[in-house]
């Protein structure tokens, strides 16, 4: 579609080669849209985080830094951020993006055609320049949808960014429960290794029955069995935790803290569902844009329908030993069998398909806040059940048992059996724990990130409830 006009004086063509060269001032950045994409971050992340650069000393220096301390959730983060392979091709969207807008914004370069034709007695010379017109008055539409199209990959780089920061901070804190379960399972196993010894010394001079004794032995062969499934457990939410973070050899001898964060005194307060996820969600925001500039599209198409092609240059030829001639010439598209009608059924429909998938998108966003809020919510509240009533509780039961024992009113398996309980315990408000910072971690990404990623690390490993028991 270049529609070109002919200058006719050299006034003209001085004017329109200063049109030219305003629109040719337009350059590309050095690091496109990197402030835009952190500014966004780092309102969703809630911090300061550095993204990376090709500064490979400089990313090698800081990943050194963050290594050298005991790693806390906020710098699993920077790591991930720094080191993640995938987040750095995404960024080259950002340039990709903004060379079409610069694109856009810049007049085709003016054509000139000469021609020289001779016989045995006259030579003609034929000089023509041409400017593009269609271009001009279809560059606000052009800038426009260029634009809007710059702003829905920003958002779609900055949503890639808060959603490795959401991903890393869920392994980090499954590595860290599997990490500290592996320790109250290697207690569980030490109590049920001690309850066997003593019942097969005391099944050896017949204190104890048969049946009590393969009880004890069954429970310590599941409680070794939990203990290597915590292990591997740990094992593994670590290695994807090292792989979301991008460390590899000596970088992988990272220490993490021994104990998760305790749970906050302040909630987040309930929140309006609707208004949030359509001012705040990214993956709104990017389809918005997306929208918006298939609408631009849409009028661009049908600005363009019926004249395609249309160019009016100035000539100029000049012949031996005659005056040199001036006019102009016209070559026009005549729509004679392409009306433009497919091209704007197709601009329309993808205009549609645009708000449907808009639609589509806002209320997935909605129902996922309610959804994870209620999540929040709950584990919370679980969590804070084993905190305050539970684990106390436990507690208290195991200093009884510990007077009843010195009393002589209860034996020592009933004693060891109550301290594996009491290890349970202490073991499900791990969990607890833990599923709420994930929960609460789904939830900020719900509110103005975009859709969540599936929790895919593993739980830590538990025992059955008959085992638990020690047969007693």
């Amino acid at each position: 579609m270049f529609q070109s006009l002919q200058l006719t004086c050299p006034r003209a063509a001085s004017a329109a080669f200063a049109m030219l060269a305003l629109a040719g001032c337009a350059t590309v950045s050095p690091d496109p849209g990197i402030a835009s994409v952190q500014a966004l971050a780092r309102e969703r992340i809630g911090k300061d985080t550095t993204l990376p650069t090709s500064n490979t000393e400089t990313t090698l220096s800081a990943t050194r830094q963050l290594l050298g301390k005991v790693l806390g959730v906020d710098d699993a983060v920077q790591l991930t951020l720094l080191n993640n392979a995938g987040l750095k091709s995404s960024f080259a969207e950002l340039g990709i993006s903004e060379a079409a807008l610069v694109q856009a914004g810049r007049l085709p370069n003016p054509r000139f055609t000469f021609s020289n034709r001779r016989n045995s007695d006259v030579t003609t010379i034929d000089r023509t320049v041409m400017v593009g017109v269609l271009s001009l008055l279809t560059m606000p539409l052009a800038q426009e949808i260029a634009g809007r199209q710059y702003e829905a990959t920003q958002f779609q780089v900055a949503s890639e960014v808060v959603r490795l920061a959401s991903g890393t901070r869920r392994e980090y804190f499954v590595a860290v429960a599997a990490q500290e379960s592996v320790k109250y399972f290697e207690q569980v196993q030490l109590a049920a290794e001690a309850a066997t010894e003593l019942a097969r010394r005391m099944a050896k001079v017949g204190n104890f029955n048969k049946l009590a004794q393969m009880r004890e032995q069954l429970f310590y062969a599941d409680a070794t069995a939990a203990l290597a499934r915590a292990r591997l457990s740990a094992v593994i939410a670590r290695e994807r935790l090292s792989r979301r973070m991008g460390l590899s050899g000596a970088q992988l001898d990272y220490r993490l803290p021994e104990r998760l964060p305790e749970l906050p005194d302040v909630t987040v307060a309930p929140v309006d569902a609707d208004r949030t996820a359509l001012q705040r969600r990214l993956d709104v925001l990017m389809a918005r844009r997306s929208m918006e500039a298939m609408s631009a599209n849409l009028g661009l198409t049908k600005a363009t329908r019926f004249v395609n092609v249309l160019e009016v240059g100035y000539t100029n030829e000049s012949n031996t030993h005659e005056r040199r001639q001036n006019g102009y010439e016209i070559d026009i598209e005549i729509p004679l069998f392409d009306w433009g009608d497919a091209r704007l059924a197709r601009a329309e429909a993808t205009y549609m398909q645009s708000v449907h998938r808009l639609q589509s998108i806002a209320l997935a966003a909605q129902s996922e806040v309610r959804e994870s809020y209620q999540a929040y919510r709950t584990t919370y509240e679980l969590a804070r059940h084993y905190r305050d009533e539970i684990v106390p509780l436990r507690k208290r039961i195991a200093d009884e048992n510990v007077l009843r024992y010195n009393g002589m009113l209860i034996g020592v398996f009933e004693l060891l059996a109550d301290a594996r309980d009491q290890i349970a315990s202490v073991n499900a408000y791990i969990d607890a724990v833990r599923d709420f910072w994930i929960a609460e971690t789904d939830l900020q990404l719900a509110l103005s990130g975009t859709s969540g990623e599936e929790p895919s690390a593993p739980r830590a490993a538990t025992m059955s409830r008959a085992s638990s028991t020690g047969g007693h």
